[in-house]
């Protein structure tokens, strides 16, 4: 089972490439989860709501033009929620929980801890956010079924995971209480699934512009 995992940055940016669209049309995936969407479904052109041989479901931020997730899928979900039950995280658009029999698929887009200031005033926020995810999916858990956390997680776990981590250990995505909230997912029993079958360093799936 092939499942792939994108932030886009920009839906109708990305649908611009036809990269894209041929990975839509062309892909043996089964499933494709995208993160910072940034737009509605009214917003996009039928290609992407609609695309041939796939199932479409976006969950869209209150405010125009920021967060949003989307998931293409080879089979409707059973069951599928877009809510933690807090409006302080709901009003984001960042979560997608599907259900597909035992497989319980969330497609994430975690917080950034930057504030608007290049501060680190969202890292509470941030950390609120993982262990409220982490609660509603180790329930999932509980009761038997497998579950896969994809998305844009917007922290380093380890040294490895990052190009430059001594210049990094005071920047948001990096910090120790970042990690640590990481320490105890995998503590719990979650698997890291790139590192599992990766162990060699300059692998990374952001680079900054900057």
């Amino acid at each position: 089972m092939r499942v792939l995992s994108w932030n886009v940055n920009g839906l109708r940016s990305v649908d611009r490439d036809l990269r894209f669209r041929r990975l839509l049309e062309r892909s043996d995936a089964w499933l494709f989860g995208v993160q910072e969407v940034r737009a509605r479904a009214e917003q996009l052109p039928k290609r992407l709501t609609q695309p041939k041989g796939w199932h479409t479901h976006l969950a869209v931020a209150e405010r125009k033009g920021y967060s949003g997730v989307g998931l293409f899928a080879r089979q409707p979900p059973e069951s599928g929620q877009t809510s933690l039950e807090r409006v302080e995280f709901d009003r984001e658009g960042r979560v997608q929980i599907a259900v597909f029999g035992k497989l319980v698929v969330a497609n994430v887009y975690f917080p950034n801890g930057s504030g608007p200031n290049r501060d680190h005033s969202r890292v509470p926020y941030k950390l609120a956010f993982y262990q409220r995810l982490f609660e509603v999916l180790q329930k999932h858990r509980r009761e038997g079924k497998r579950v896969l956390v994809m998305g844009d997680f917007n922290t380093a776990h380890r040294d490895i995971d990052l190009a430059r981590p001594k210049q990094n250990k005071k920047t948001s995505g990096f910090l120790p209480e970042e990690r640590a909230e990481l320490d105890r997912w995998l503590e719990a029993g979650w698997i890291d699934t790139f590192r599992t079958r990766n162990e060699e360093p300059g692998h990374y799936t952001w680079w900054s512009q900057r």
